[in-house]
């Protein structure tokens, strides 16, 4: 399995510079490669690496640099081409879809550069790179992680590391590749059921709140529309500021919570059944204060976030139909929208079973989860 793991590194002003510099240079070169591959319709990576080599290299580029920005530019088109195939700009008629087809990608003067092992070194045991710059290559610059997170890089990194400039602070993305854990047999499924007024609530009752939640980002969204009336350069900047600001929120939240989940389960030698949420904010329908609540928070971040860590713990994770999970009473099995008179409430109309709503949903999903499991390995058997 894939991880990346962030370090940041701590250069003196005279590196700072340089590095500036290089990403300048880089993303001048890749807007020059771009325009080359629109022009010509070369957007395959050998074929665009040919056209552009020479150029790139007058450019005051060394060779591996040059090819890196070859690639950058090669993949970008085939992201674009992907999400254009996937209609996420789009039907084909659309105002959108037709801006993005009709001109060169862009690139940013400070957007990640890719460097691989010829153009960067590790030095883990004194905790600096040594990296290639439009000025030369820079040695003994030091990067700062925790203890437990420099043992991926150590142990498993490979391939290509990414320098990025964010928020004012230098970064180095590094990629490692470790073995993959043997799933578990699991001794049944913790149920997560995910929501607007609760964030996550567990099939064992544990409910992660979501007050406090939603009245930062609510706070947030009234930020927004000030300083959007506003329309100043200084408003502007304060904008994207927040954005950045909300978007850490979210991720650290999601992280945070995902991480007391599969601990849970892995404690519990449990399995974690999850809803499968495609598509979710075309088939809800809410009212209008309740839809930008939906759209402002990660489901599908969240759900990603407790994959991949209970992949690295082996703890085996199901997708089940999100289908009446919420209507359904989970001691029963009957399914009624009167069984909810509120939204914290469910009581059965047929059986009288009453829960905390989301503990009752939460539930279901765990059974369906048991069944998703059995039916998947009773397949894998019969193959």
């Amino acid at each position: 399995m894939k991880l990346v793991v962030q370090v940041k590194l701590l250069p003196d002003a005279a590196t700072e510079v340089a590095l500036r510099e290089t990403l300048t240079l880089c993303n001048r070169a890749a807007n020059h490669a771009s325009r080359r591959a629109f022009d010509t319709g070369t957007k395959n990576k050998t074929s665009l690496q040919r056209l552009v080599y020479g150029d790139l290299k007058a450019m005051g580029l060394s060779a591996q640099p040059a090819i890196h920005i070859a690639r950058k530019v090669a993949g970008a088109y085939a992201t674009l081409k992907a999400n254009l195939k996937a209609g996420n700009h789009g039907p084909n008629t659309a105002t959108r879809r037709t801006k993005v087809e009709s001109k060169p990608i862009r690139f940013r003067k400070d957007a990640a550069q890719p460097y691989d092992d010829r153009c960067l070194s590790w030095q883990y045991g004194a905790s600096t790179i040594s990296i290639w710059t439009a000025r030369g290559r820079f040695g003994r610059i030091p990067f700062a992680c925790s203890p437990e997170q420099m043992k991926l890089p150590t142990a498993y990194r490979k391939g290509e590391s990414d320098l990025v400039f964010r928020g004012g602070s230098w970064y180095l993305y590094a990629t490692c590749e470790m073995p993959q854990p043997q799933t578990f047999e699991p001794d049944g499924f913790l149920g997560v059921d995910l929501g607007i007024a609760n964030i996550a609530t567990a099939s064992d009752g544990i409910v992660h709140a979501g007050k406090h939640l939603n009245q930062v980002r609510h706070r947030n969204r009234r930020l927004r529309r000030r300083l959007q009336s506003k329309g100043t350069k200084a408003a502007k900047r304060l904008l994207r500021k927040i954005s950045g600001r909300e978007a850490r929120f979210a991720a650290d939240t999601n992280h945070r919570i995902s991480k007391t989940i599969v601990t849970e389960a892995q404690r519990t030698s449990r399995g974690i059944a999850l809803e499968d949420l495609g598509g979710i904010r075309a088939r809800v329908r809410l009212r209008k204060p309740q839809r930008v609540t939906l759209h402002s928070w990660s489901f599908h971040q969240f759900g990603s976030f407790v994959a991949y860590k209970a992949s690295r713990a082996g703890v085996p994770v199901v997708y089940v139909d999100p289908a009446h999970t919420s209507q359904g009473c989970s001691a029963c099995g009957h399914i009624s929208k009167k069984n909810r008179p509120d939204q914290a409430t469910f009581r059965c109309m047929s059986c009288g079973f009453a829960e905390h709503a989301d503990v009752n949903a939460a539930r279901n999903i765990a059974v369906r989860g048991v069944a998703s499991w059995a039916v998947s390995h009773a397949t894998d058997d019969a193959a």
